[in-house]
């Protein structure tokens, strides 16, 4: 019987789900955002700049939902400073001290990408572009790319690292978290862009038909590996419900066949993409709460 058993709980509330969802979006949709800039086309760039606009908000957005959760708020600042010294309180040995830097960092990428977006449509002044453009916009991308996949894989890593059941039993929740962070930031670009129908919308579609097969390929890994004395009291219930139906069914298969066979004429595309974010978060519900059933 695995140790995780005998640990307590790490009280987690509803504030973590939603981080785990958000900062899936955020990192996922730089992480395109930064691809479609450093190889896409001239006219990719509108589609770049709705990635820069889904980050930087989720980056704001995933503090506060963390700093929310926190027993004592106001001292949200001892993550990253020593409140004794004042020094940067960085501890690599610390999956949770690794994921506040990693945040605050995407953060600072994600605003420099935000306000080059905004100075090429003019709403700052023009010579911002250039935190977009030329060698600084692609250092701004590659660095934000990098902390972008970053935040998406972390917190299942944080998961896999923290000893309870279900999450010490596999190796695999940090590429799941991955994947699924990637496919719910294309679906949000899809969901939002695809009135205006983008040169690369086809493009985005296929990749996360892709990305969603890889999905499923990863959390059947998962599964197998993590072994059913662990899975019988998570699966033979609501929880398990919750996975084939939620997850797999509504946000990965239906969706997945959606991007290849459109079925509801004009709203495939829209349909496919709502479906993927309601199955990116029930995803993260299940895998998050369903630890204390086990």
């Amino acid at each position: 019987m695995p140790d995780s058993f005998f640990t307590a709980s790490p009280e987690w509330r509803w504030w973590i789900v939603f981080y785990f969802f958000v900062g899936g979006i955020a990192g996922g949709a730089f992480a395109i955002a930064a691809l479609l800039r450093l190889f896409g086309r001239e006219v990719d760039r509108p589609l770049s700049r709705l990635g820069y606009y889904i980050a930087f908000p989720g980056s704001i957005i995933s503090g506060i939902l963390l700093i929310a959760d926190l027993k004592r708020p106001e001292r949200f600042w001892h993550m990253l400073i020593q409140s004794e010294t004042f020094a940067p309180a960085f501890k690599w040995w610390s999956p949770i001290s690794v994921g506040s830097w990693g945040l605050l960092l995407f953060g600072l990428f994600s605003f420099l990408a935000f306000v080059g977006a905004l100075a090429e449509v003019g709403i700052l002044p023009r010579g911002l572009q250039a935190l977009v453009q030329g060698g600084l916009g692609a250092a701004v991308n590659v660095l934000g790319g990098i902390s972008g996949f970053f935040l998406a894989g972390y917190t299942g890593v944080l998961l896999s690292t923290t000893n309870r059941p279900l999450w010490s039993d596999t190796v695999w929740l940090g590429l799941l978290f991955l994947l699924s962070g990637f496919s719910t930031g294309a679906a949000l670009l899809i969901l939002l862009s695809w009135r205006q129908n983008p040169p690369a919308l086809a493009w985005l579609k296929e990749l996360d038909a892709w990305v969603l097969g890889l999905e499923l390929v990863v959390l059947i890994v998962l599964l197998a590996t993590v072994g059913m004395a662990v899975l019988r009291p998570v699966l033979f219930n609501a929880w398990g419900v919750l996975l084939v139906v939620g997850v797999v069914l509504v946000g990965i298969l239906v969706p997945g066949l959606l991007h290849y066979r459109p079925l509801l004429g004009r709203l495939t595309v829209p349909g496919a993409a709502l479906l993927v974010l309601v199955g990116g978060f029930v995803l993260r519900v299940v895998m998050l709460l369903s630890s204390e059933a086990a």
